[in-house]
């Protein structure tokens, strides 16, 4: 049996995913999925690695030296093609922690802040909670794929004097990888206008041929210097809960205020065993990687012919990367509340709402294909033939 093939229950381990489902959805029979874990184990070398640290049996405090920053680097240039010095790299317990730390840093209250809509919710809180200024670039559907609206991008720059551009690269929920064209296009404005970039780059990693993932910072001298990326091993290898990121800063200028946020909240390192996950992920995980990415590949086109043929209701758009689908319901004729509750009490399907992702999403859910094909065929077959029943 495949390792991406056996069904794994994970009920009663504190999923957020299967466990907080029942409450979310009241409905014990509700298929979870909708958040951004996998249910695939981990690389065998990955928990073999845990299994000899636990064995060890102390878990004191533990350092992030210079052999665990150089498995990072390796990793960067390895699968991204992106040479990074060892001294641009900090830690974090997630690139959300990160996001709140690096706006707390770089910005005042009621600085504006720009990020694409529809996009993952935390980007609308990282900007609310500290009291910033949301601007929103809402991205355009034009023939079933989303593209950017680059004078708006600038105009929206230029009037609200925004100091810090979110980017989303691989894109969620959208599924857009942004090509060399799109990232060269985007950092000039950026530059031209003294615009900080935060990319989000987490799911990198995760990215369908022959769509590639470039680091905007990779692309000039000048990005190089405005940008600091958020990057994690969590959702390619699927260790979300043992909470180890870490941010690419190529600019001292930038770093250093960065860095002294996390110490003044009391942040200073990494958990034991996410140090030890990472390193054996980076280390020996590429074969591991090849196969999700075949599996996750192949679940996608399975989930889009399915709905193709057998429903003119909803439609899956293209996912260049990520294995989150972006599915459009809007041809139901429904309320995003009908919608909800239609995925959640007919289908018995547990999605992300899409009008969570900004209120571009509404008419659209989201899809979470990270899970054994039994998984996906069932969740498919629900929602189908949910669908069928008021076609």
């Amino acid at each position: 049996m495949s390792q991406f093939t056996e069904v794994i229950p994970r009920r009663g381990t504190r999923s957020v995913k299967w466990d907080m489902a029942e409450e979310l959805y009241q409905d014990k029979d509700v298929l979870p999925m909708w958040v951004a874990d996998m249910d695939f184990k981990t690389p065998q070398a990955v928990t073999e690695a845990l299994q000899e640290r636990v064995s060890h049996g102390i878990f004191g405090y533990t350092v992030a030296d210079h052999l665990f920053r150089d498995y990072i680097v390796s990793w960067l240039e390895r699968r991204h093609d992106w040479k990074v010095d060892g001294d641009w790299i900090s830690y974090s317990p997630g690139v959300i922690p990160s996001l709140h730390m690096i706006i707390q840093a770089l910005t005042e209250k009621a600085d504006a802040i720009l990020i694409q809509t529809p996009v993952y919710p935390p980007f609308y809180s990282v900007v609310n909670e500290h009291e910033r200024t949301l601007v929103k670039n809402q991205l355009k559907l034009e023939n079933d794929q989303y593209r950017i609206d680059f004078e708006d991008f600038e105009q929206k720059i230029i009037e609200h004097e925004v100091k810090v551009f979110i980017l989303c690269n691989p894109h969620n929920p959208v599924g857009r990888v942004w090509t060399k064209e799109e990232l060269m296009k985007m950092g000039d404005i950026c530059v031209k206008h003294n615009v900080k970039i935060i990319a989000d780059e987490i799911h990198a990693d995760l990215v369908f041929k022959p769509n590639k993932h470039i680091p905007i910072a990779s692309l000039s001298e000048e990005m190089k210097k405005m940008t600091i990326t958020c990057l994690s091993p969590t959702k390619t290898f699927n260790l979300a809960g043992l909470q180890v990121s870490y941010l690419v800063t190529p600019d001292k200028s930038l770093r250093e205020p960065v860095m002294n946020q996390f110490k003044q909240q009391g942040i200073h390192m990494l958990n034991t065993l996410g140090i030890t996950a990472l390193e054996a992920a980076y280390k020996d995980g590429d074969d591991w990687l090849e196969e999700l990415l075949d599996t996750l590949e192949a679940h996608r086109d399975y989930v889009t012919e399915r709905f193709e043929k057998e429903t003119k209701s909803i439609r899956i758009l293209p996912a260049e990367g990520t294995y989150l689908l972006w599915m459009d319901c809007r041809k139901l004729g429904f309320t995003q509340a009908e919608l909800k509750k239609f995925m959640q009490k007919n289908a018995k399907v547990g999605l992300n709402d899409g009008a969570s992702f900004g209120e571009e999403g509404n008419g659209f859910m989201r899809l979470n294909i990270a899970a054994p094909k039994d998984l996906i065929v069932e969740g498919t077959n629900r929602i189908i033939n949910a669908v069928k029943e008021i076609e």
